[in-house]
């Protein structure tokens, strides 16, 4: 593909499961030119050269921002690597797109977006699942009043492994569905509650049951596990008009409509009183715009580099899930107790 001469130029860095697709999907963009691949494994610099000539690669992140034409670096490390290669990047003044979660805590999240800020570079956060067509369609129900009124949600995400000793299974897992929540009701929780269990190995927890309430009496659930003999990838929404399924695995469509509710109907020999019954309806299936969210989520970026702006990706929406994440953490060491949230603009207001 021949690119523009104004092409931006961008490195990866981290080249082991995402960083190849950060590669092949940025050079896919006739806007954009890869020209650094930083991974500190030689196997993985060396897979990377035999893909791609034209790739500068090396161990050496300090290398790589030496180079004045990179403009943006995409950081695809492991999550307790992210605030000082994010950090490094920044004060470099080079835009950078950060894997999720951000940073481990919410409080290096907020020096990443007051370096971002005072030094006049995006900052974006790679919550890849908000350019899944599957959830743009639950965005679009939503915000077209579709379901109705929004009872709750609920959401299951579960495997047999991979296990990880680095993280507990909600920031593995659990940061998916936050940050896809988030998204679908405009607004980060205000409480947190979780109980977990360490099966295999101590002080990890492996299965988190989660339950985090929104705005306007919305609850939702989230059920996370590395011990489960099903893969899992589905989301419930419940509204008071219709309800819907998203299953990322499934084989006849991601989205599924249910027509469904509950209606009231009087009680003939009771004045002004009234019985529920369920109202059964139409299913449907639509039909969903197939893209790879990875492509989708690079051109965001580039599109948000022009803009000056990230939206729904930006740092303070990475704070925002990450500080969830510790409230399910910190509710699960008071043994469910809720935990209060304030989302990023409501907890710097006095800033």
């Amino acid at each position: 593909m021949k690119k523009d001469t104004s092409a931006l130029k961008l490195a990866v860095v981290g080249c082991g499961h995402w960083g190849p697709n950060h590669i092949r999907n940025f050079r896919a963009l006739s806007s954009v030119n890869v020209t650094w691949a930083v991974d500190k494994d030689p196997q993985r610099r060396n897979y990377v050269s035999s893909l791609y000539d034209h790739i500068h690669t090396t161990h050496s992140i300090d290398e790589m921002l030496g180079d004045k034409s990179v403009g943006a670096v995409v950081v695809a490390t492991p999550t307790g690597t992210h605030f000082d290669i994010c950090s490094k990047v920044i004060e470099a003044g080079k835009h950078v797109l950060c894997e999720k979660p951000l940073a481990t805590t919410s409080t290096d999240c907020e020096k990443l977006i007051d370096a971002a800020r005072e030094r006049n570079v995006l900052l974006m956060v790679g919550h890849v699942f908000l350019f899944n067509g599957g959830i743009l369609k639950l965005k679009e129900l939503t915000s077209f009043n579709d379901l109705g009124r929004l009872y709750y949600a609920s959401a299951v995400r579960t495997n047999l492994g991979p296990i990880r000793d680095d993280v507990n299974a909600s920031v593995d897992l659990a940061s998916h569905d936050i940050s896809i929540f988030n998204f679908l009701f405009g607004s980060a929780p205000v409480a947190a509650s979780a109980c977990g269990h360490s099966y295999l190995k101590q002080g990890v927890e492996d299965v988190v049951f989660i339950t985090l309430t929104y705005p306007n009496e919305m609850i939702a659930g989230i059920e996370v596990s590395w011990l489960n003999p099903q893969k899992v990838r589905r989301i419930t929404l419940v509204g008071d008009k219709k309800m819907v399924t998203w299953d990322d695995l499934s084989s006849s469509g991601a989205i599924t409509i249910y027509d469904k509710g509950v209606i009231r109907e009087p009680y003939y020999d009771s004045y002004g009183e009234f019985h529920l019954l369920a109202r059964e309806g139409d299913v449907t299936i639509p039909k969903l715009q197939l893209e790879e969210p990875l492509k989708r989520q690079a051109r965001f970026f580039v599109d948000a580099i022009s803009k000056k702006s990230a939206t729904v990706c930006s740092g303070e929406r990475g704070w925002d899930v990450v500080r969830t994440l510790e409230a399910i953490n910190e509710s699960m060491q008071k043994g469910g107790s809720p935990v209060q949230i304030k989302g990023y603009e409501a907890a710097h207001s006095s800033h």
